[in-house]
């Protein structure tokens, strides 16, 4: 492990049988002034027919490594009674060249295009009792086809769980293994106030066919419990990574779900996105709303390494160049190594950065 005196990262990571913890795990500063090489392109992608961006949050790339996913939440801040498609396709040049799942969700959240090409959403609300709008829908996640065909759903759409089973309860994110296996980041309540033991905040495995393998974690600050797991991806070691945004840290797992370690050196991770060669981009949506979340941190997107947490570059949210305000919750880099990230407040949009 690898750690360097300019700037220590708080790493817990195991080696065998020994544990290895670092000593600066609580005193670490805000890290906000890494360099920045990319030059930052507000409103990339423009939608077709006069449509408006609404908040989004997911975002992913095509196998192809040119065309990005995106959500955009039927130009506000949910899809509830809007029959616009809420998932979609953009190519190099911001242009829509496709759009699917219309009618399907009320809060499309986290998304990921596995190795075949196609779209998991996941739908991080539940019905309201007195809108007949919302019955039977969310509390779920949706396989789609490339072409909006769905191909398979896990949890049951309008019935949120309790944590103990194969059903759902607002699902954050989801992605997928080399063997089609499925993991999805359950809860996005756990770091709100009022939170407790009892509200869900855990990791839930199923296989590719949907039947439940496994469920890890439960509500807290421990290691291996969450308080939001909020983003998901795994890495080339086979490890999954999770954005456990309440505790302001990145837990790493193996993926029959043994906890491995964490850094804390990203901030309060909203989005993540891993390349081959292990660098992570972390995008940071929550820091700046208040000043109890994460005090000091600036909103934007890090990039570091996962081989040893610490953190090079810092795209951030309140340099010139930048949209004042803009706060991106989701983040991908495409084949060409530009960043795209997904902005959540404002009316939401599309920021591109692009190394300079």
């Amino acid at each position: 492990m690898k750690i360097s005196s300019q700037h220590t990262s708080p790493v817990v990571l195991f080696f065998g049988s020994i544990l290895l913890v670092s000593t600066a795990f609580a005193q670490l500063e805000p890290i906000n002034d890494r360099p920045n090489p990319f030059s930052t392109v507000d409103a990339w992608a423009t939608l077709p027919n006069d449509r408006q961006w609404g908040s989004t949050a997911g975002v992913d790339m095509d196998p192809d490594g040119r065309h990005l996913w995106a959500i955009d939440r039927c130009g506000g801040n949910n899809c509830i009674g809007s029959g616009l498609d809420p998932i979609v396709k953009i190519d190099s040049n911001g242009n829509v060249v496709a759009s699917i799942g219309g009618g399907l969700m009320l809060f499309p959240h986290g998304l990921h295009v596995d190795r075949d090409g196609n779209i998991w959403v996941t739908d991080a609300q539940g019905p309201t009792p007195d809108n007949p709008a919302t019955r039977g829908m969310g509390h779920a996640v949706y396989k789609l086809s490339p072409e909006g065909e769905l191909l398979l759903t896990l949890g049951q759409p309008g019935i949120a769980g309790d944590g103990t089973s194969a059903l759902l309860e607002t699902p954050c994110d989801v992605v997928t293994d080399a063997d089609g296996n499925i993991y999805v980041g359950d809860g996005h309540s756990g770091q709100s106030e009022g939170a407790t033991v009892d509200t869900v905040a855990r990791i839930v495995k199923y296989d590719r066919n949907g039947n439940m393998i496994k469920y890890w974690g439960g509500w807290g600050s421990d290691a291996g419990q969450f308080k939001t797991p909020h983003a998901l991806d795994i890495d080339s070691r086979n490890r999954l990574i999770v954005g456990d945004r309440g505790n302001n840290r990145l837990q790493i797992f193996a993926l029959d779900g043994n906890y491995i370690g964490e850094f804390r050196s990203f901030s309060r991770p909203s989005g993540i996105y891993i390349t081959d060669d292990d660098t992570i981009y972390v995008a940071d949506s929550e820091s700046e709303f208040d000043d109890t979340r994460n005090p000091g941190w600036h909103a934007g997107i890090r990039v570091g390494s996962l081989l040893d947490g610490i953190v090079d570059y810092f795209i951030d949210g309140t340099v010139p160049g930048y949209p004042e305000g803009t706060n991106p919750e989701g983040v991908a880099v495409d084949s060409a190594g530009n960043v795209f990230g997904a902005v959540v407040s404002g009316g939401g949009a599309l920021v591109k950065s692009s190394r300079r």
